[in-house]
């Protein structure tokens, strides 16, 4: 007899109830990915949005064109740290506009100027055209500190599910091609194997928002048959995990990834880096996206945000 799913995933009461009436997402098909991408819009515009005291859209050089960016100022200043930020959504749906609350909430209550990048989708772009718009955006950030008033020796990488993937592989991109050096990673429950065999993996497959089936139609729409093993898109098969910047690892209990993130964490330990996973009980994939209705979340948001701040410092200048 199968257990219910309600028993085999305790949630926190306030996600329990958000997640009984919001269906998981569905497979990522070339023939499906309008309707999801309808959907996440529809659900992102009634998210709360809070206010911050600026916000500026640029235009970056990408090596498939323009990539466009929105910054978010928490205060005015002309050294504030950033965050470089890529939204979720299994490289294939999602946008800034679905990630505009929690990029401002991020903003106010780290201190940073948060820099959303809108990098290409698969399956119109697949491997590496979001993981290379990433990078640029990243890298242009760095560039043009003056710009857009940053310090840009306290800039970060951050971002949830695929783009915390995309996140975590910048800091190899950085280090492998004598890149910016970044001062901080936020990822928050990132893919980090497409061949993942973990036990959470398994007993996780049908867990609440992100299920196995639909985990994996999304990494076969971004690798567009590329070799699942290679370390730009599962970093977990790097040979060499040193020289990587500081990072935190925002792990939901009940996700796919939970056991990736752990085996990550290992391993860039093991290397001589340093890296903690915050493992947050009660909760599923995308949780942080509800820090305004579920206390867990916005606890963890609140711990996420002081390690970043914690990471990029102090101005300098005093």
């Amino acid at each position: 007899m199968s257990v219910p799913e309600s028993e085999r995933f305790v949630l926190v009461p306030e996600l329990a109830r958000i997640m009984a009436v919001i269906p998981p997402l569905p497979e990522v098909t070339p023939e499906s990915v309008a309707a999801i991408r309808a959907r996440s819009d529809a659900a992102a515009a009634l998210q709360p949005r809070p206010e911050v005291h600026a916000l500026a859209d640029h235009v970056v050089p990408g090596p498939g064109g323009g990539i466009p960016v929105r910054v978010y100022y928490p205060a005015a200043g002309d050294r504030l740290p950033a965050l470089v930020f890529a939204h979720g959504g299994g490289w294939s749906i999602c946008s800034i506009e679905t990630h505009e609350g929690l990029c401002r909430e991020i903003a106010n209550r780290s201190g940073c100027a948060v820099v959303s990048v809108e990098y290409r989708l698969a399956p119109e772009h697949v491997f590496p055209a979001a993981l290379e718009d990433f990078y640029a955006a990243a890298a242009w950030v760095v560039e043009q500190a003056d710009l857009l008033g940053v310090d840009p020796d306290r800039v970060a990488l951050g971002g949830d599910s695929a783009g915390a993937n995309l996140a975590a592989v910048a800091g190899f991109m950085a280090r492998d091609r004598g890149g910016p050096r970044f001062a901080f990673q936020l990822l928050a429950y990132p893919g980090l194997d497409a061949l993942s065999e973990r036990p959470a993996t398994v007993a996780h497959a049908d867990a609440p928002m992100l299920k196995r089936s639909t985990s994996q139609s999304m990494w076969r729409a971004y690798a567009a048959g590329a070799d699942l093993r290679n370390p730009y898109l599962s970093p977990l098969y790097a040979e060499d995990f040193t020289g990587l910047p500081p990072a935190l690892i925002v792990a939901p209990q009940y996700d796919l990834n939970i056991d990736d993130a752990y085996a990550y964490a290992d391993k860039v330990e093991e290397a001589g880096g340093r890296i903690t996973v915050l493992e947050v009980k009660g909760t599923t994939h995308g949780f942080l996206s509800y820090y305004a209705r579920v206390p867990e979340a916005s606890d963890a948001l609140d711990h996420a945000c002081r390690a970043l701040r914690d990471a990029v410092g102090p101005d300098p200048r005093g």
